[in-house]
């Protein structure tokens, strides 16, 4: 069996999060889960913590606990995240800084609050759940767009900086996952979107249907943790190999007007 890991995962009482508790588990780490009321241990031996990613104070608490039971920290998975759906416009500023609050800082409250004790361990595994939303801009998702944007800029430049002091950074870039993610809060609508908003949505709502579930994230998030030198980005599902490769090569007027169609945008009625 491969090294037992001491590990962190954040976001792990639903969905992607409790999945990835769960697979780690059985690969046989000792795995702290966390969510906001979250507390006693799981069925799968899932030791659960309560933890804020919005709270500098709940960060310091909840890492600082780890270490009082386990002594060290190995793995830092930051899976805590909400989506935000509808048009930019549509968001008010206290939304967009509310989805930054939880998708980007907290994933900076918790890679501050780890690296103290990695750093002194010379050791250390930062896996951060971005998205293909972070490379290829998703329609009527756009501050969730932009909050997975930073996490991958943050994210390379973190791995630089911590490469010599052992410590790997990488991250996951998934497609549609059928998740309670897709449970989004919503802005107000305006009644000027509401033709191409509905139809986006909609569209959203069916590729999630017909996704793969967490289990699919989790299983690259153990290969990760397994691996002595991972990689910086993890894509799976189909459209988060094939889209990424697309934006790349063609041009932007080309790729916007290829992800109208795939959405129903310019058609008519619902």
């Amino acid at each position: 069996m491969a090294e037992q890991k001491i590990v962190l995962v954040t976001g792990a009482s639903s969905g992607i999060g409790a999945a990835i508790s769960s697979r780690l588990t059985r690969d046989g780490h000792k795995v702290f889960g966390t969510g906001r009321n979250a507390s006693g241990v799981t069925n799968d031996g899932v030791t659960l913590m309560a933890l804020d990613v919005r709270s500098d104070d709940s960060v310091r608490a909840c890492v600082a606990g780890v270490l009082s039971k386990a002594g060290r920290l190995d793995v830092l998975v930051n899976s805590a995240g909400f989506l935000l759906a509808g048009a930019i416009e549509e968001a008010t500023i206290q939304q967009a800084q509310d989805e930054f609050d939880t998708n980007f800082f907290g994933i900076v409250r918790m890679v501050k609050g780890v690296l103290p004790t990695m750093r002194k361990q010379r050791s250390g595994l930062v896996v951060n759940m971005s998205s293909l939303a972070g490379i290829v801009p998703l329609p009527f998702w756009g501050f969730y767009n932009a909050s997975k944007f930073a996490v991958e800029g943050y994210s390379e430049s973190l791995r630089i900086e911590l490469k010599p002091f052992g410590i790997h950074v990488a991250m996951v870039e998934p497609g549609a996952i059928k998740t309670p993610l897709y449970a989004h809060p919503t802005t107000t609508p305006m009644p000027e979107y509401s033709p191409w908003r509905d139809r986006a949505l909609k569209s959203m709502k069916h590729f999630e249907s017909i996704a793969p579930g967490p289990d699919a994230v989790a299983a690259v998030v153990s290969n990760i943790v397994r691996n002595k030198s991972p990689k910086l980005r993890n894509g799976l599902t189909r459209e988060g190999t094939i889209l990424p490769i697309l934006r790349r090569l063609l041009p932007d007027d080309v790729f916007a007007n290829a992800l109208r169609s795939n959405f129903r945008l310019d058609k008519e009625g619902s």
